[in-house]
C-alpha cells in the first residue's frame, strides 16, 4: 500500500513542515523497530519511552517522514520530512485512521466505557448484533473478534495503529456493526482519536488506575473525554444512577439518552426476581428472563437494551435475543459441585465491582450459608485501593483468603500486608493469606459446606500469572473445577 503524506495528514493539526510535503508514504509506525523504508514515523512521548529520542533509529531505518512535538536538531539528516505537530498522539489516531481508509465511517461503531461493566455490556452487543443478523465485530479485554474470527487481546483498548487495523479488517470481512471498549488509558493517551464513533455507552465510576491518572477527578476526565469527542450524529447513553452519570455528558455533541434501575430514564430496568443462575427482568414494561445475576448485570443489561434500541434493532427482536444472551467468561462465573458447593469467579477487582458480587451473593443465600471469598490485588498498581478491597471483601464475606494476583514486580507478600492494613482485629480472626493462590482456591473450596458459596476474585478470564516478568499460565476457572472435583 501507498499513500500520498498530504492525504494522510487530513484531520492533523500541523504546526510545521521541514521538507517536501508531495511524497509517497509506505507505511505506518509508532516504534522505530517496526520502521521500513518509505514509512512515516510518529515520535509518541510515552510514559515509559519518549519516541523522540528514537527519530534518529527511524531515520536511519528508512523513515520518509516523521511527526513529532520536537523537531530534532539534525533535520537534514536522511532528507526526510519533518511535521511538527502539538500532540503526536492524536496526530497518529488521525493518520492511523487515513492510513486504513477511515474504516470506522464504514460500520457502526459503538463505544462502551466505566469503570466496570464495559467487557460485559461491550461483548453482549456484539452478540446481539449477530443475533439480529449482523456480521459484527469487538475489540475487547477479553478478545478481539471479527465476524466469530478469535484474536486474542493484549489491551483493553489497544494502540491507534492495532486500532483501526482490525476495524479496517472488519470491514474487509463484511461487518457491518463492531462494539469496542474504551479504556480510560486509551482516552488519555488519544488511543481513539480520528476514530468516528455512532454511540457511546457509559456504565459507572468507581476508583481505579489511580497509580496512573492519580487523582478521581483525572480519571473521570479520561472518561468523559470520550464523550466530548462524540460528533452531533452520534447518541450518548449514560448511567443516571451514577452520580456522574450526566457529568459525562455536560459537553458532549451527541444526542443524550439514560438508563436507571431507580428513577426516571429513556430506558428503566427493574428487577422482579432474583436468583443464583438469572434474573426476570422487567425493561419498558416488558418482562425478560435472562441468564444473569445481580443488580449489577441488570445495569449492564439495561445498558445493552437502550443501545439496542438505539442502534436501530426491532424490540421485540432484541427482548427475544436478550433472553438468550449468557454470561462473559470469567464475569460472574458459577461452576458447582455435586456435593451441593457453588464456586463463582468473576473479574473484580476494585472495591466497588468486589462489594457489587458479594452483596449479591449474599442477598441470594442470605445468612443460612456462608461466603468464602477469595482474593489479592496486582502489582504495580494502584496501591491505595488495597486495604479497602480486602476491608470490604472482609466486611461481606464470613471468611476471606488474602492471595496473590499477577504480582508482576512486586513481592506477593508485600501487596497481602498492604490489603492485610485495612482489616481490623476481628476482620483478621476470620482472614487467611495464603500466598500460593492454587492452594488458596483449594482451601476454600475444602472449607465450604453443602449450600456455601466460594467466590474467587480478580482475574476472571485471564489465563496467566504475570511473575517476575514471567507471564506463567493459571486459570482460575481450572483451578476452580479442578478444586470441586476433589469434593465431589
Amino acid at each position: 500500500m501507498v499513500k500520498r503524506l498530504a492525504g494522510l495528514l487530513h484531520g492533523v493539526i500541523v504546526e510545521d513542515i521541514l521538507g517536501q510535503e508531495d511524497i509517497s508514504i509506505t507505511g505506518i509506525a509508532a516504534d522505530s523497530r517496526k520502521v521500513t523504508p518509505g514509512c512515516i514515523f510518529v515520535a509518541v512521548p510515552g510514559t515509559a519511552v519518549d519516541g523522540h529520542e528514537y527519530i534518529g533509529k527511524a531515520i536511519a531505518a528508512g523513515a520518509a517522514a516523521v511527526v513529532c512535538e520536537r523537531l530534532p536538531e539534525d533535520t537534514k539528516r536522511g532528507n526526510a520530512t519533518y511535521i511538527k505537530v502539538s500532540s503526536s498522539a492524536v496526530a497518529l489516531g488521525y493518520i492511523a485512521s487515513q492510513w486504513y481508509g477511515n474504516p470506522s465511517r464504514k460500520l457502526q461503531l459503538l463505544g462502551v466505557t466505566g469503570t466496570n461493566g464495559k467487557t460485559t455490556v461491550a461483548t453482549l452487543l456484539y452478540h446481539m448484533a449477530r443475533f439480529m443478523g449482523e456480521k459484527a465485530g469487538l475489540i475487547s479485554t477479553v478478545a478481539n473478534y471479527i465476524g466469530d474470527v478469535r484474536i486474542e487481546a493484549d489491551h483493553t483498548t489497544p494502540d491507534a495503529i492495532t486500532v483501526n487495523r482490525l476495524l479496517s479488517e472488519m470491514v474487509e470481512a463484511g461487518c457491518t456493526f463492531a462494539a469496542m471498549e474504551v479504556s480510560s488509558h486509551a482516552c488519555a493517551q488519544h488511543r481513539i482519536a480520528g476514530l468516528h464513533f455512532s454511540g457511546g455507552i457509559f456504565t459507572n465510576l468507581t476508583r481505579d488506575h489511580l497509580d496512573y491518572h492519580k487523582t478521581v477527578d483525572e480519571y473521570l476526565k479520561a472518561k468523559k473525554s470520550f464523550f466530548d469527542i462524540l460528533p452531533s450524529s452520534a447518541w450518548a447513553l449514560t448511567n443516571v444512577d451514577d452520580k456522574t452519570g450526566l457529568v459525562m455528558l455536560q459537553n458532549s455533541r451527541a444526542a443524550r439518552r439514560t438508563y436507571s434501575l431507580r428513577g426516571i430514564a429513556d430506558f428503566k430496568g427493574r428487577i422482579v426476581e432474583s436468583r443464583i443462575d438469572g434474573t426476570l427482568l422487567d425493561l419498558n414494561g416488558h418482562e425478560i428472563e435472562t441468564l444473569f445475576t445481580g443488580r449489577f448485570n441488570a445495569y449492564n443489561l439495561t445498558a445493552v437494551y437502550g443501545a439496542s434500541i438505539l442502534v436501530g434493532w426491532d424490540r421485540e427482536e432484541v427482548e427475544v435475543s436478550l433472553s438468550r444472551l449468557t454470561p462473559v467468561a470469567g464475569r460472574f462465573q458459577p461452576f458447582r459441585s455435586n456435593s451441593g458447593v457453588t464456586a463463582i469467579v468473576d473479574y473484580a477487582h476494585t472495591p466497588d465491582a468486589i462489594i457489587n458480587v458479594l452483596d449479591t451473593i449474599r442477598a441470594l443465600i442470605g445468612d443460612s450459608h456462608s461466603i468464602i471469598a477469595v482474593t489479592g490485588a496486582g502489582g504495580d498498581r494502584d496501591k491505595g485501593k488495597r486495604p479497602i478491597m480486602a476491608r470490604e471483601a472482609a466486611l461481606r464475606a464470613d471468611r476471606l483468603i488474602l492471595t496473590s494476583d499477577n504480582p508482576r514486580s512486586e513481592r506477593p507478600e508485600d501487596i497481602i500486608a498492604d490489603m492485610d492494613a485495612g482489616l481490623d482485629e476481628t476482620l483478621r480472626m476470620r482472614t487467611l493469606a495464603i500466598v500460593d493462590r492454587r492452594q488458596a482456591i483449594r482451601t476454600a473450596v475444602m472449607l465450604a459446606k453443602p449450600g456455601d458459596v466460594v467466590v474467587v476474585l480478580g482475574k476472571g478470564h485471564e489465563t496467566y500469572e504475570l511473575i517476575q516478568g514471567q507471564k506463567l499460565h493459571f486459570d482460575d476457572c481450572e483451578e476452580v473445577q479442578a478444586a470441586l472435583a476433589t469434593i465431589g
